[in-house]
């Protein structure tokens, strides 16, 4: 990401069942795609229910997306993180979201989906990613 201004919005259309159809993080100043294709992370969670969404682990992620670049690594973090929060605060429960980082801003139900939209504040700072050498390993 060339700036550091990372404050984002994701839109989230999940199904009548309340499947992943598809989800659009971007950044809120410039609306450049944060993530996108380029982690495949959208693709990975396309069908998805919202309790395996909300149930996948980031380190798992970032080796079945064979994530080796620390900036790929980075953006799937912003996606996952963000995509997350907005479906455990869609659902009302799971995770303890902060929500002075992440506000809805609107949920929108339609005849045959529903549309999220969030506010994603900068994050602090990004977890401790493992090395792929270590992981191996384990």
């Amino acid at each position: 990401m060339p700036c550091k201004d990372t404050t984002s919005q994701i839109t989230v259309i999940l199904d009548e069942n309340d499947c992943l159809v598809s989800f659009d993080f971007s950044k809120l100043t410039c609306q450049k795609p944060v993530g996108g294709s380029a982690t495949g992370f959208m693709k990975f969670c396309r069908g998805k229910t919202v309790d395996q969404i909300t149930q996948l682990d980031f380190s798992d992620l970032v080796v079945a997306l064979e994530l080796n670049e620390t900036e790929e690594q980075f953006l799937l973090y912003m996606e996952w993180d963000a995509l997350g929060a907005a479906l455990d605060q869609y659902r009302g429960g799971g995770r303890d979201v902060d929500s002075d980082r992440y506000q809805i801003a609107a949920i929108t139900y339609e005849s045959h989906q529903v549309e999220i939209k969030q506010v994603v504040s900068s994050p602090e700072e990004m977890p401790k990613l493992i090395p792929c050498r270590k992981r191996v390993h384990e």
